[in-house]
């Protein structure tokens, strides 16, 4: 191990929402701010700061109830941070996800045009998201939050999300949620794969070094240092129409699981096909220590068992043999659901709102997200499938298909709509506490 690695991460400048997941069960909210008057902007700033919680807070008596702000390029810019340290950001970020849209497959319903406002706008400039284990600490937590914001008149909220957890502990297509998260060097926190090595810490917080040996932070240091990029998603889920579409290709009950397990990677009991691959293991996808305990060159480099196509595979490759190195890749992922659950067996939409707000931290914008976005959930040529989209996730118009490698003959669904619509999203910085001070603290 090398002394970088056994260097602590300073954990009381960095916000809880970069490195905790999120509690089970939970309850989220995000609420996104306007600001018109740069002085109160900086004020909220300052408010902010004593409310936003620590990576160090994880032990506190708060528990699992945290508060965490990013803010857009846009919002930067409204509070006044000089153009030379604008400049120093990531140009994705500069650009924003709006405008990033087609590289990222966020085409035909999913186009920003279709986005619900106000997300993809210039207007966004602030993010802030509640998470606690149950909705009565959730609205603690935003009664905390909430004289930072109040008594502003020239900070306007201007949208809101409520999320929480089903019952079921899975997300709206019916796979258990939150499994997989790298561990990062320095943060104290496991990784849920014990094979896998801890990624350098310069991966997912700015200012240390990464994977490459290189060190990014924006300028000044004391905004950069210890912050971090946030990639936040409204993804809606046409639960109907998978559920339909398994029915539709399956020829029976045993076998429409069977096609959801191939498509994901797992059952919907969150057990990998790597280590069930003839059936679902509840309890092997209940257990946090095994589940995510394998890697795919040795055991499986043709994707006999876990197609190279499905999702969990080209959302994080491991070891396999594909194009890109997969340590360059890896993000921290969180998804929260949002909507009401459709009840068991309906294969009719009922016109709900349903789905996922999710959060791809990572310091490398480009070669995090929206690598990932393009080139592996969105094309096929990383581990030799042509065009090939992810079928769950990718950007499907219809025409496409999903290969499943078996002997003697390989299966092929087709025509693969698109299940996960984008509703919209933005690209955010997330402050250390130190940065946020140093935002209140602005003049001119």
């Amino acid at each position: 191990m090398s002394e970088e690695s056994r260097v602590p991460l300073e954990l009381d400048d960095i916000q809880r929402g970069v490195l905790g997941a999120r509690p089970t069960p939970y309850a989220a909210t995000y609420l996104l701010f306007r600001i018109d008057d740069r002085a109160q902007g900086r004020e909220l700033m300052r408010r902010v700061s004593a409310v936003v919680t620590s990576a160090a807070d994880a032990m506190s008596p708060l528990g699992e109830t945290w508060v965490s702000v990013a803010l857009t390029y846009h919002g930067l810019d409204a509070l006044g941070v000089p153009r030379r340290s604008l400049d120093t950001f990531a140009w994705e970020f500069r650009q924003g996800m709006a405008a990033r849209a087609a590289a990222l497959g966020d085409t035909g319903d999913s186009a920003p045009v279709h986005w619900e406002p106000p997300l993809g706008t210039p207007g966004v400039h602030v993010v802030l998201v509640a998470v606690a284990p149950d909705s009565a600490q959730l609205r603690a937590a935003i009664e905390r939050a909430r004289p930072a914001y109040e008594a502003l008149p020239g900070v306007t909220a201007i949208w809101r999300q409520d999320c929480h957890a089903l019952p079921t502990e899975t997300e709206p297509f019916g796979y258990r949620d939150g499994i997989s998260h790298p561990a990062v060097e320095g943060s104290g926190v496991a990784g849920s794969n014990p094979l896998e090595v801890p990624l350098k810490a310069g991966e997912f917080v700015l200012g240390h070094p990464d994977e490459l040996g290189g060190t990014q932070a924006p300028q000044p240091d004391v905004l950069g240092r210890n912050g971090t990029y946030v990639a936040f998603r409204k993804l809606h889920q046409r639960v109907a129409l998978f559920r339909r579409y398994l029915k539709d290709n399956a020829t029976g009950p045993e076998d429409e699981e069977l096609l959801a397990a191939k498509i994901m990677g797992r059952w919907r009991s969150g057990a990998p096909l790597a280590l069930s691959p003839l059936h679902d293991d509840p309890g092997l996808g209940a257990d946090a220590a095994r589940r995510n305990a394998f890697l795919y060159r040795r055991d499986d480099p043709a994707g006999l068992t876990t197609p190279g196509g499905c999702h969990i595979r080209r959302a994080n490759p491991r070891d396999a043999e594909v194009a890109g190195v997969p340590r360059l890749h890896r993000m921290i992922r969180r998804g929260t659901v949002y909507g009401p659950p459709l009840p068991d067996g309906v294969l009719d939409d009922d016109g709900a709102d349903r789905g996922l707000m999710f959060a791809f931290v990572g310091a490398h914008l480009g070669r995090q997200f929206e690598f990932v976005q393009s080139e592996w959930m969105n094309d096929g040529v990383f581990f030799g499938a042509g065009p090939a989209r992810d079928p769950l996730t990718g950007s499907a118009d219809g025409s496409g298909d999903f290969t499943i490698p078996r002997r003697p003959v390989r299966r092929r669904l087709q025509s693969l709509p698109r299940f996960v619509v984008t509703r919209g999203g933005e690209y955010g910085f997330m402050p250390s506490l130190t940065a946020l001070r140093w935002l209140g603290d602005l003049t001119g």
